[in-house]
């Protein structure tokens, strides 16, 4: 048989390739692989900080939020207020001008019944003191004559005559 030297194993051979192996995994290792861990953890750390920044900015907006809507509804509220004063207000205000209305209306009324029964008692006096003229004019008349019913008649026409006349 023949030897085949090409296909020889050589243990010192082995053994050195796998000591540059395991030399050239430790100086990858300590170059290569913990600065990139390094540099993963930062990234990582640098993600977890802006995430709890994140959920810091959304907790403090829904606070900023809370706090708006609270004094909206307190706007709202103070403003409704406002609108119920102002109502009561003016609707106080219009029944005190309504009485005032009222007031002066039944004073007017009062006031024209004054003049009103002032000039009735005007118009009785001056119907009684015409009654008294013409009772006086019809006493003289009868005195001057004898009185028949045609005399009697016309003496009525010329009374009423003479007061039409004294009236117009």
């Amino acid at each position: 048989m023949q030897s085949l030297d090409v296909i020889s194993i050589n243990l010192w051979q082995i053994l050195i390739s796998l000591c540059n192996l395991l030399i050239l995994y430790l100086i990858l290792k300590h170059f290569l692989y913990k600065p990139v861990q390094r540099a993963m953890a930062q990234r990582k750390a640098a993600l977890e900080a802006q995430y709890a920044a994140a959920e810091e900015a959304e907790r403090t907006a829904g606070e900023t939020r809370r706090q708006w809507e609270d004094k909206m509804a307190a706007a709202q509220s103070e403003a409704d207020q406002i609108l119920q004063t102002a109502q009561a207000r003016a609707q106080r205000r219009g029944s005190q001008i309504e009485a005032e209305a009222k007031e002066r209306a039944e004073s007017m009324v009062r006031q024209a019944q004054a003049q009103a029964e002032l000039e009735q008692k005007k118009a009785q006096a001056g119907i009684r003191h015409e009654i008294v003229d013409v009772s006086a004019l019809l006493a003289g008349k009868l005195l001057r004559r004898e009185i028949k019913p045609e005399d009697h008649r016309e003496l009525i026409d010329s009374v009423i005559s003479e007061i039409g006349e004294s009236d117009g």
